[in-house]
């Protein structure tokens, strides 16, 4: 079962694919959103697909969205894949490095990408992303995290390097939320379809290859993530984690950083594929 949002930006429907055919989800709900998920929604989509009350539909052509409806927080991990700290020059943290996306930044998986303007670094960033359904408080052990996870997605986390390394006084978030730079999607698959642990992640610039790793080189498990932050911050369903990103990226000063007229795939195992273009302010 896959969830995602189709149509023009600002005006996506929700819908949910299974065995290879999509369905439309209005008589549900309005859109795939928090309040939704936190209402058992996933669940209330399995019991009408088995009882074939959902009328299916056709999305051959249409834009795809954001699987989820703009959420309360994009909430993102630095540094949090083994490879990636010691090819940025650092040691893995001892505890998940932690800032924000605003909200806004979340697009299309397909959607285009804008360079903001003076832009001399953006960089792109393959990365798991959790959606949460309900509200985690001081959680006692790792293993009470998962409970509250809707599902998981692809995300592109693109980064403004010198605006979050060089411009910021340690703020990482003001090269991180500029318009477009969170593509997500283009699917939200249910948490008990997916096991965290071992995805494939992989990127591409110009179908050049870029990034190719497994969520097995985390440095904290999603679960320990989760753990971690219902300790710090009030997580909200509809919320999103990105997990971190794997070697591979520009800041390596192995590859180039993104120009117009690049092109930026990505994909985890078993969540599908997105592909965004890089174009001018």
């Amino acid at each position: 079962m896959e969830l995602f949002r189709h149509g023009p930006a600002g005006s996506e429907r929700p819908a949910v694919r299974h065995e290879g055919r999509d369905y439309d989800l209005t008589p549900l709900t309005a859109d795939i959103d928090g309040p939704f998920l936190a209402d058992d929604g996933i669940e209330r989509i399995a019991e009408a697909l088995a009882a074939d009350t959902l009328p299916e539909i056709d999305t051959a052509g249409r834009r795809i969205g954001s699987p989820i409806a703009r959420p309360p927080a994009v909430v993102c991990i630095g540094m949090n894949y083994a490879a990636h700290a010691a090819e940025s020059g650092a040691a893995p943290p001892p505890y998940p490095i932690v800032f924000l996306k605003h909200p806004g930044c979340v697009v299309g998986p397909d959607d285009d990408v804008i360079l903001p303007p003076n832009s001399a670094k953006t960089d792109w960033e393959v990365e798991l992303a959790v959606v949460m359904k309900g509200t985690p408080r001081y959680l006692d052990d790792p293993s009470q995290a998962l409970d509250y996870v809707a599902g998981y997605a692809l995300s592109n986390d693109l980064s403004e390097r010198a605006f979050q390394l060089e411009e910021s006084g340690g703020q990482w978030s003001k090269g991180k939320c500029a318009e477009t730079f969170n593509p997500l999607g283009p699917v939200l698959k249910p948490a008990a379809e997916v096991d965290p642990t071992k995805l494939r992640l992989r990127s591409w610039v110009n179908g050049e290859p870029r990034q190719d790793s497994s969520t097995a080189d985390m440095v904290f498990s999603v679960a320990e993530i989760i753990h971690h932050l219902s300790h710090y911050m009030l997580l909200m369903p509809g919320d999103v984690i990105s997990t971190g990103t794997p070697e591979g990226v520009a800041l390596s000063g192995r590859f180039p950083y993104l120009k117009v007229g690049d092109v930026v795939t990505m994909e985890i195992d078993g969540l599908g594929r997105q592909e965004q273009v890089i174009v001018a302010y």
